[in-house]
């Protein structure tokens, strides 16, 4: 029996489709102990983790190994001092080290901040100041301890430093000290309602927003995985994620753990189609999510026969009906789309037997969503209205953040009204399906990626000629939305190309490459309300007729 039968009660229907799940697990849940270790215990030699990297190296991991290392790390952590309510960062990629060092975190009662590798010294200077992390664990790769100790530098900041796998100047080697360390961990006192985790996430004005989750966080994507991912029990799950991102809660580690499911993790730099399904097909993977970007190149590049895969999903963006359409021709299997925050796990997916391409899918049993128009009444049929959650009990409900870090006010602001507001805007057809319309605020997503236009609008306000930008998403047929900035120079400034170049190559340098500017228009003046708000719809919707 899967594991997550302990805690949690299902109804389902005479075709096994989900109707209705509510949680039962004690005060003192806790996923590394009551999941990690309760599979290892039982089933030691039970396959939890298949990982290999583009060198060729490859590792299998069992619950057994996955208890055994976590113990050896949190050993490691609790002797450097760290206990409950600390905050860690880690930087790791794909590295199997985030796997031991997430449920070590989970065990001692701290707080993990994921973080990507493509985070500039900028990027590592505000969210240290803004977490107060007490130590950081980071790949050895990609100039990732140098900005670090640089962002440290700059904010006067100490933290316990590690990285992994190799000697690092200014780092304790955490993988050697690991293994000095013993098996055993004697379990720490924690409560289901403790933090658990912090995400960074892209906000459209101020600085990213630090999305607080607690220990009950991992049982909510119970639905994740079994009912919109397929994951089964005994099966291998590959989600296309790397670990500083909330996609890797969602498909690489909480809910296919939980049903039984070991997960693929392929640790990479750059994106290959071919060797992406050299993986699947090696490895044997059986459920498959990536976002649209990655459909988007195996329809163009090419689709091989596949023939261990048996389910496919894919959220973060929208897709285009026509890769659908092929990725279903070519593979047999139907794509299913998901739909959640970063605040939130599934909201709302293609569950059943059959998938429409396109829509946002149904909401998800676990919570009660409706549509709401800005008047605050219920949508109709075809009226587009707010996503929002309306809490049973008048209580939040698990898997939806606890908090915004140090942001009592914003926390407020999208719970007001008693129902927690997503600024995501989608109708509901005649047959309960929902679609989205657009977002409320204006996130970027872009080849996977979220960006906050305030992120980029403030290295492009560096730029001596810039005196006025609005950075805006733009349909692009690769990376689903392109980066465009619109641009105000100032007095003595023309707009040429040459200007523009500069621009690029300054901002660029400055940003991850996820946040890289693609497009640069000059501008004598921007939209603006009444207010002096800069009109990013009208910008957005000028953008789109001229394509």
């Amino acid at each position: 029996m899967s594991v997550y039968k302990n805690f949690c009660h299902e109804i389902t229907d005479e075709k096994g489709d989900l109707k209705k799940i509510t949680l039962d697990y004690p005060d003192n849940f806790n996923f590394g102990y009551d999941v990690v270790d309760k599979i290892a215990d039982e089933t030691p030699q039970k396959r939890a983790m298949v990982w290999c990297n583009v060198e060729g190296e490859e590792h299998i991991f069992t619950f057994g190994d996955i208890k055994k290392y976590s113990n050896k790390m949190a050993n490691v952590f609790t002797k450097a001092g760290i206990g409950r309510g600390d905050r860690v960062m880690l930087v790791l990629k794909r590295h199997y080290e985030y796997w031991f060092a997430a449920v070590a975190l989970h065990k001692i009662g701290a707080v993990m901040i994921p973080a990507t590798h493509m985070l500039t010294v900028h990027d590592f200077v505000y969210r240290i100041k803004a977490s107060n992390v007490r130590a950081i664990v980071c790949t050895a790769q990609d100039e990732v301890p140098e900005k670090i100790l640089k962002a440290l530098k700059e904010t006067e900041t100490k933290a316990l430093l590690w990285s992994v796998q190799a000697e690092t100047e200014g780092f304790d080697n955490l993988t050697a000290a690991m293994e000095k360390e013993s098996g055993e961990f004697e379990r720490v006192s924690t409560k289901a309602s403790d933090p658990m985790m912090l995400y960074f996430t892209s906000g459209t004005t101020g600085q990213p927003k630090g999305v607080i989750h607690d220990y009950a966080y991992p049982l909510a994507h119970i639905v994740t995985a079994k009912y919109w991912q397929r994951a089964e029990d005994n099966g291998l799950h590959f989600t296309v994620a790397e670990t500083g991102w909330a996609k890797a809660s969602w498909g690489k580690i909480y809910g296919q753990w939980l049903v039984g499911s070991a997960v693929m993790v392929y640790d990479f730099d750059n994106f290959e189609p071919k060797q992406l399904t050299y993986v699947i097909n090696r490895y044997g993977v059986t459920s498959f999510c990536a976002p649209p970007t990655v459909y988007r190149y195996l329809v163009r590049k090419g689709i091989p026969d596949m023939p261990t895969l048996k389910h496919a999903s894919t959220a973060g963006e929208m897709l285009a009906p026509e890769v659908f359409r092929k990725f279903t021709e070519r593979t047999g299997l139907q794509l299913r789309e998901g739909y959640g925050q970063t605040e939130t796990t599934l909201l709302m997916a293609n569950f059943g037997e059959s998938a429409v391409e396109g829509s946002m899918g149904t909401p998800s049993p676990f919570y009660n969503i409706r549509l709401q128009g800005r008047d605050g009444r219920e949508a109709g049929v075809g009226e587009i209205g707010e996503v929002v959650i309306i809490p049973e009990k008048e209580c939040r409900q698990v898997g939806v953040f606890t908090a915004y870090l140090d942001n009592e006010e914003q926390y407020a602001y999208v719970w007001r009204g008693g129902v927690y507001h997503t600024g995501d805007a989608a109708y509901m057809d005649e047959n309960g399906r929902y679609w989205f319309h657009g977002r409320f605020d204006d996130i970027i997503k872009t080849g996977g990626f979220r960006v906050g236009p305030y992120e980029v609008e403030n290295v492009l306000m560096e730029h001596p000629a810039v005196v006025e930008c609005s950075v805006i998403g733009v349909p692009d047929a690769l990376r689903g939305q392109a980066i465009k900035a619109v641009v105000v120079l100032g007095q003595g400034f023309a707009p040429t190309k040459e200007l523009e170049l500069e621009i690029k190559e300054f901002c660029n340098k400055k940003l991850a490459e996820y946040k890289w500017i693609r497009i640069i228009e000059f501008a004598d003046a921007m939209p603006k309300t009444i207010s002096g708000k800069i009109q990013k719809n009208v910008q957005r919707k000028a953008a789109a007729e001229a394509v």
